[in-house]
């Protein structure tokens, strides 16, 4: 008897240690909840809300609900707050739907515009001839997916004094701009347009400086380096290339950051000031300031209220994290590990291999803040939809909308029970999705759709999926970490 329970020891430890990966996610599966519970009533109450009057100011973030302590590096920590769009420009739109069907419009451009960076370039691509001789910072974080193609906008302090602008935060490019006096041509923004001249610490790039070598596409004038960035749905910004000071609020500044001084500039912009570029390569932001760290929340796209862009802080001890994956042939994007996912408990049937990035640089699982839907490739969307499907049963569903195929008409329900939609992460971590994050209005009439769509060539987490949610990206570490509720 004593050497039977001996034996039934040594096999639970050999079990506990060597689990195989199959029982230990479906242990991981078992300790998530299996639905989430939607708040209709609050949810179409912002859809009406989104479009009404609003005469207050801006609200600012409140504190961070988790330490600001800097992290073991030396550097210190910055922050800046960030807003929704809807809170800065007022949708100009008669009713939900169509705003609706504005900023799927816009989301359609946008994956566009990351698969062109993966080579297949729209017929509208232009380049400029390059032959022609010519501490830790903090900012607030706001929506902007009502005009522009700027989903949320961060408020960043540029030149010397200090003026602020809001501009558009982007994890899918490098280079930062703002659109500059004077004007070829301009769109609208909110703030007034920067002028270099009253800024003292404006200075020029020469044509054969580091900055102006690593730019994709530039020019020179007169030994002054010119850039162009080109989106896929056909926006643009060119001017001339300089180094200026760069604030974030009052936890710090830095000097000598290279940032476009666009004089002709056209799209979807409408709003913000420019851009803050917050991709991998060597112009974006965090690698200018030598970032070890940087992470956001965005808020809810028809909210009010804001939260916080946020470098060398650390992160929310509560984060589930995963590998931070670089793709040598694309330095923009930020990959992230995953090996699957589950819908209330059951995880699909995919094999891992279609969210890794193949051999020629193709496929992969980025996390964009640009993107709003979450596109995933077509086997692995088709076995989502299909699976939530037979655990919505109780739901009463109803006709598609643009992109979305699975729609529900919640109308008559103040609360509606939601299947689970969970993220696997490589390393054993998954993050379950709020009820929110998995079924959005399309209507203030009470129709909601899952918010995900199939694509090709390139899986993308967007910032319908992320509302809600800290993500933090450890660059020192090669760690991407996600905390619900840490806005």
């Amino acid at each position: 008897m004593a050497s039977s329970n001996f034996f039934i020891i040594l096999m639970a430890i050999i079990s506990s240690t060597f689990l195989p990966n199959a029982l230990s996610r479906s242990l991981m599966i078992s300790s998530l909840p299996h639905s989430q519970i939607l708040n209709v009533s609050k949810s179409i109450r912002n859809t009406v809300e989104v479009l009404s009057p609003k005469n207050e100011a801006i609200k600012q973030p409140q504190q961070p609900l988790y330490s600001l302590s800097s992290s073991s590096s030396s550097s210190s920590a910055f922050v800046v707050s960030i807003h929704p769009r809807s809170t800065l420009v007022k949708p100009q739109h008669n009713n939900y739907t169509s705003l609706t069907l504005s900023r799927l419009a816009r989301d359609s451009a946008r994956v566009s515009s990351l698969l062109s960076t993966l080579h297949i370039f729209p017929t509208n691509f232009t380049r400029l001839d390059k032959s022609v001789q010519t501490e830790e910072l903090e900012t607030p974080v706001i929506s902007g997916t009502s005009q522009g193609s700027g989903e949320y906008f961060a408020r960043i302090g540029v030149g010397e004094p200090v003026k602020e602008f809001y501009m558009a935060i982007d994890t899918g490019s490098d280079v930062s701009w703002l659109q500059c006096q004077p004007c070829i041509e301009c769109y609208q923004q909110t703030d007034p347009i920067f002028n270099p001249i009253d800024s003292s610490s404006y200075n020029r790039v020469p044509c054969e400086s580091p900055e102006c070598l690593a730019l994709d596409i530039s020019g020179c004038v007169s030994d002054t380096c010119m850039y162009q960035v080109t989106y896929g749905d056909g926006s643009f910004t060119q001017g001339e290339l300089a180094t200026e000071t760069v604030s974030f609020g009052n936890t710090g500044s830095f000097s000598n950051v290279a940032i476009g001084c666009g004089h002709d500039n056209e799209g979807l912009f409408i709003g913000s000031a420019g851009l803050i570029g917050l991709g991998g390569g060597k112009l974006s932001l965090p690698s200018q300031i030598k970032a070890t760290s940087f992470s956001y929340c965005l808020v809810d796209r028809d909210s009010d209220s804001s939260s916080t862009l946020e470098f060398n802080s650390a992160g929310p001890s509560d984060a589930a994290f995963a590998p931070l994956i670089r793709n040598s042939k694309q330095k923009t994007f930020f990959y992230v590990g995953i090996d699957g996912i589950s819908v209330a408990g059951e995880m699909l049937p995919v094999p891992e291999s279609v969210f890794r990035v193949d051999d020629n640089g193709r496929g992969g699982v980025i996390v964009d803040s640009g993107t709003a839907v979450t596109r995933l490739q077509t086997i692995v969307y088709t076995s989502l939809r299909d699976t939530f499907v037979k655990y919505s049963q109780h739901l009463p569903a109803t006709q598609g909308f643009l992109l979305f195929d699975t729609c529900f008409d919640l109308s008559s329900m103040k609360t509606a029970k939601v299947p689970t939609v969970a993220i696997h992460f490589s390393g054993g971590k998954a993050l379950p999705l709020r009820a929110e994050n998995v079924l959005v209005p399309v209507e203030s009439s009470g129709k909601y759709c899952l918010a995900f769509a199939p694509v090709d060539g390139l899986s993308i987490i967007g910032n319908v999926q992320q509302q809600g949610t800290r993500v933090s990206f450890d660059l020192a570490n090669n760690l991407v970490g996600f905390s619900r509720d840490k806005c």
